[in-house]
């Protein structure tokens, strides 16, 4: 199934049963046709799959705008932030430039929780170092902030971050290549790792160091190994983060992680995962996680994992093969995933159903082989704020795009 056009939507519909659905045992196809949202010549994306890009309005959808997709950025090479008003034909509307991004995450673009209606926040570079950027949207006010953002707290009121000189070189991708690195030297510095800032008054502070996370447990995994932190994410409440505790050894193929929460002042330090991979997660709630990971015991699988000491339980194990990246509806009714390409080079988009564990089809694209490695267009898959439809990037056409996807009916299957 290629991305439908409504024609060939209602035609693979047609004949399926009232809610147009396909079933294969606990899973299903659900066909649901994608909409651009964002046109060329210029390409389109939005970023990681943890973020939504709608405001609270419904009407402004985030995106950035680039003029090549088929490279890394180079040192100081700008991209253009901006939005598409949905109820006006689609205009992309630019917001400003900036120098500090990646092809899998952006600039950490994202609407402000204290303003959802009206302000951004975002990545830049003043003085060769990076910064954050609050604007409003409709009149244009900015004021900047010392470190740039990694998450935000679901009120907008404080952000954790890290160092993204250090993650460009070690998981390139996903940091910026415009910013000098420090502490390049060290393998696990104490003056880098996690830091908190208030969103307000831009105070901030290192809660966990490298140093510390290299010194808790460590085993002959760590020898002459170079550690780094990646993919923070709050609580619904705020109250703790999740984030990834990586390594690599000069002339490994790849790293290893461990998966850490924290209170945001970096107390409460929790070890959760050791076996050498957890890869994507969201909350479920406060003190539940989704993740794929390892463990002994079960392989690679989608897990539940508990804040409190009790161990993993896998979830989607007879649905769910592979990795994909993980996010819970509004109302935690249905989890939204998408696979890597497959050997067709398609990656799918599907919806997990909590209560039964069963699993949606809704399309597939086609991903080029050239777009591999750092620059390569995960969909990256996101809800809006009501949980009726979702967005992805996808470059299955000539150029990336963004492509939003009504779900209505199938989350109310």
């Amino acid at each position: 199934m290629t991305p439908l056009s409504r024609r060939k939507f209602l035609a693979s519909a047609a004949g399926l049963g009232a809610a147009g659905v396909r079933s294969r045992g606990k899973e299903a196809e659900y066909p649901v046709p994608a909409r651009a949202v964002t046109k060329g010549p210029k390409h389109h994306f939005f970023g990681y799959y943890d973020k939504c890009p709608w405001d609270s309005t419904g009407r402004y959808l985030l995106c950035m705008e680039t003029d090549f997709i088929d490279r890394q950025p180079k040192a100081g090479e700008e991209l253009t932030v901006g939005m598409v008003d949905l109820k006006d034909g689609d205009k992309y509307v630019p917001l400003d430039t900036t120098a500090a991004w990646s092809w899998q995450q952006g600039t950490m673009l994202q609407w402000l929780g204290s303003a959802p209606d009206k302000e951004v926040i975002y990545n830049a570079v003043a003085e060769k170092q990076s910064v954050a950027v609050i604007r409003d949207v409709h009149t244009g006010k900015t004021r900047t902030l010392p470190r740039p953002v990694y998450a935000m707290s679901p009120d907008g009121k404080k952000a954790v971050t890290l160092d993204f000189a250090r993650l460009h070189r070690l998981r390139p991708g996903y940091g910026y290549a415009t910013v000098p690195e420090t502490h390049a030297d060290e393998l696990a510095p104490d003056k880098l790792g996690i830091w908190l800032m208030d969103a307000a008054t831009g105070k901030n502070e290192l809660v966990v160091s490298l140093k510390q996370l290299a010194g808790n447990k460590p085993d002959a995994r760590f020898d002459g190994a170079e550690h780094w932190v990646n993919h923070l994410q709050f609580n619904p409440s705020a109250t703790r983060f999740v984030f990834l505790h990586r390594w690599k050894k000069p002339g490994d193929r790849s790293w290893q992680t461990r998966l850490y929460t924290a209170k945001p002042d970096g107390t409460d330090l929790r070890l959760h995962l050791d076996d050498g991979m957890t890869s994507h997660f969201d909350w479920r709630d406060d003190d539940t996680l989704l993740a794929w990971a390892r463990t002994k015991k079960d392989g690679d699988m989608f897990y539940l994992i508990p804040v409190a000491d009790e161990p993993p339980k896998v979830v989607f194990g007879d649905v769910c093969d592979r990795d994909g990246h993980c996010s819970y509806s509004p109302d935690r009714k249905w989890v939204l995933n998408d696979t890597y390409p497959d050997k067709d080079s398609n990656r799918q988009l599907m919806l997990l159903k909590v209560a039964n564990g069963r699993r949606y089809d809704l399309n597939k694209f086609r991903s080029p082989a050239a777009l591999a490695g750092p620059f390569r267009c995960d969909l990256h898959p996101r809800w809006n704020r009501d949980g009726t439809q979702v967005c992805i990037d996808s470059a299955h056409e000539p150029t990336r795009q963004v492509y939003v996807l009504d779900v209505k009916d199938a989350v109310g299957s």
